[in-house]
């Protein structure tokens, strides 16, 4: 079997967990290559086997069974756009701080690599935003699985952005910005601008402007099936497009259209763990201390 690794910078006490991962890895024979710049971060905290290559963005993973995400949601995010249309499981790891999308506990690494060898898991499909930009900006990979962000820069007036839906006019929005989000990008930035939470399987967008003007105007859920494009306005002649975690300076005038790309994400979930649960247990959804969860209504 032939894995994919890709991380970023993890807490020193975690590394025995990852010598254990890469030493049963070893021990079953499977073929491994690793993100080059975490190849060498690892490489000092760890010992990696002989025989475990590297790989660098421009590298395709054609091939690859499974690619293990071993950091925060950061991280899963940046492995979708290396992963790309082949579509191949993702397993997230989480050595960060909230783990909402990577759900696999350093503790856990042995057990469900376990999984993946006996295929005692199951694959989420999460649909993702595609962003095209006349003049380009976010090269070959104008694709995300969160969210597509139009934002002012730094301290700047606020911004009108004038929306359409499949070229139909739907409002101007004078507002910080406006946001895009999939659903799972609608447990993330929308969430905190008074978006609602939308189910992985919702075929949905929901459009959330940031620090609104008008108090009237509210979150705003269309079928991804739209085209959702964008003119820009404001004092200033630059703005900000963020697509997940990258973010681009453009100047206004810039072309803007938001669309579902035609490929997913495909997310690998063990041992019960699924979107209701993770919701409960990351989120603290629906606490109340008059009803504590193991209590049955």
């Amino acid at each position: 079997m032939k894995i994919a690794i890709l991380g970023k910078p993890f807490a020193e006490q975690q590394a025995p967990v990852l010598q254990a991962l890469l030493d049963d890895l070893l021990r079953r024979q499977a073929e491994v290559c690793i993100e080059h710049s975490f190849h060498e971060y690892l490489s000092q905290y760890v010992t990696i086997p002989e025989g475990m290559s590297c790989f660098g963005r421009t590298d395709s993973l054609a091939g690859c069974r499974f690619v293990l995400s071993i950091g925060g949601d950061g991280t899963l995010l940046d492995t979708v756009t290396y992963v790309g249309a082949l579509q191949i499981p993702i397993l997230g790891i989480n050595t960060g701080r909230l783990g909402f999308l990577a759900t696999i506990s350093p503790e856990t690494i042995l057990p469900a690599i376990d999984a993946l060898y006996k295929g005692h898991f199951v694959l989420e499909e999460r649909s993702l935003i595609r962003v095209d930009t006349d003049p380009d900006t976010f090269g070959d990979i104008n694709f995300g699985l969160n969210e597509f962000s139009i934002l002012k820069r730094d301290s700047s007036s606020m911004i009108v952005v004038h929306t359409y839906i499949d070229g139909e006019y739907l409002n101007s929005y004078w507002a910080d910005g406006l946001i895009v989000a999939t659903p799972t990008g609608s447990t993330g930035y929308s969430l905190s601008c008074g978006g609602p939470v939308m189910l992985p399987q919702t075929n949905n967008f929901v459009i959330a402007p940031v620090c609104p003007h008008n108090l009237n105007v509210r979150p705003l859920i269309v079928p991804d099936r739209s085209v959702i494009s964008f003119e820009i306005e404001g004092r200033s002649n630059n703005f900000l497009l963020s697509l997940d975690s990258r973010s681009r300076t453009v100047e206004a005038g810039i072309q803007v259209a938001v669309r579902r790309e035609n490929f997913n994400a495909q997310l690998v979930k063990l041992n019960q763990v699924n979107f209701l649960s993770t919701l409960r247990s990351k989120l603290n959804w629906g606490l109340d201390r008059r009803n504590p969860a193991d209590v049955s209504i």
